[in-house]
């Protein structure tokens, strides 16, 4: 779907076209995408997966300063984030709730599917209108189309972005992170990005 149609390029390439595409866009692409700048001070996020890589990563997260609610099926997994400032939540909807972005890092698509749209549960029926679901999950391009589609109709919008780097990589922050989705969207999650590894833009829905 949106990480295996075009060749990769830096995310720092798109700014200029993420700014165009913002000033072009529709009504409906401008109510997924706030004007407000990502930063500690006015985004709050949300991470769900908190295994090997997935608490590294959140943990650079909050090591930036960034209010941070973890959700994991197993809560004890979440306690070194949760010791360190972490809030916890419930369930994946939870989670979102509490968040202008959320992050899953979960093990299988199916994992991805329940997390992000389990009506009752998941991740997007909690989100607020103009939230961004990032799934960072290796997971199936069909599923992550039709994510975006169930985004789009709740007013959010969906990034995904899967990661190379292993376990290494997601503690020193340098994973390579193949981003795919809204031009404008990716860029605007480039401060979030850069604090795990190295952001390529691998072109829109």
């Amino acid at each position: 779907f949106l990480t295996r149609r075009l060749p990769p390029f830096p995310l720092a390439a798109t700014a200029a076209a993420a700014a165009a595409a913002a000033a072009m866009s529709s009504s409906s692409t401008a109510a997924n995408v706030s004007d407000r700048p990502i930063s500690p001070d006015t985004t709050r996020v949300a991470w769900v997966g908190t295994g090997v890589m997935g608490q590294s990563m959140a943990g650079h997260l909050l090591s930036a300063g960034y209010a941070l609610t973890v959700f994991n099926r197993t809560a004890s997994k979440t306690q070194g984030l949760v010791s360190s400032g972490a809030s916890l939540a419930d369930s994946p909807r939870a989670a979102a709730s509490a968040a202008d972005v959320i992050f899953l890092m979960v093990g299988f698509p199916s994992d991805v599917r329940s997390t992000a749209l389990d009506p009752s549960t998941g991740a997007l029926s909690g989100l607020a209108s103009g939230g961004i679901l990032v799934d960072m999950t290796t997971s199936d391009p069909t599923l992550a189309a039709e994510i975006a589609a169930a985004a789009a109709a709740s007013g959010c919008s969906a990034v995904d972005a899967p990661v190379s780097g292993g376990d290494r990589g997601a503690r020193n922050a340098t994973l390579s992170i193949f981003a795919g989705g809204d031009a404008a969207v990716v860029a605007r999650l480039a401060p979030l990005f850069k604090l795990m590894g190295n952001a390529l833009y691998m072109g829109g829905p």
